[in-house]
């Protein structure tokens, strides 16, 4: 039984689904955070400030969460709040959830020429920048024996 702000006087197996919807809840928040976007922005929930936020994590409770807490709850009834998180971390490493997520909440929110703009642009280009507003390829030394070849 399921006892609401009291996660000890429950069962096992209600306090690993707890503790891996809370993982859930984590995941999503941090990447829709991580993007810029509005928590409050539901689409399946609504009128709850986090309402993205519920919605992104319900997308991967039934794959993830809630398989992965019966698993643990299954294997033995100690601890299951902190082995149930530590099962759910390693899993979501494993299959590179965060990455995941990312590449959902675009589809979800841009349209599918954005998302491939963005795919082009969504790599990490270091470049230095020089006092007439020129970006260089960085990696380079432009010292003086290379005066000629310098752009500025």
């Amino acid at each position: 039984m399921y006892i609401p702000g009291d996660f000890s006087a429950t069962d096992p197996l209600n306090q690993a689904v707890t503790a891996a919807a809370q993982c859930m809840y984590g995941i999503a928040q941090t990447t829709v955070t991580a993007l810029g976007c509005a928590p409050g922005l539901g689409f399946i929930h609504s009128g709850h400030e986090l309402a993205f936020v519920l919605d992104i994590a319900d997308l991967y409770k039934t794959e993830i969460a809630i398989p992965i807490a019966f698993d643990v709850a299954a294997e033995d009834p100690e601890d299951v709040g902190s082995r149930t998180r530590r099962a759910i971390r390693d899993h979501v490493n494993k299959i590179v959830l965060l990455k995941r997520c990312v590449t959902d909440i675009k589809h979800l929110l841009l349209t599918d020429s954005a998302t491939d703009e963005i795919a082009d642009e969504d790599v990490d280009r270091v470049t230095l920048q020089s006092d007439h507003g020129i970006e260089l390829e960085s990696g380079r030394n432009y010292g003086d024996d290379q005066a000629d070849e310098v752009p500025w």
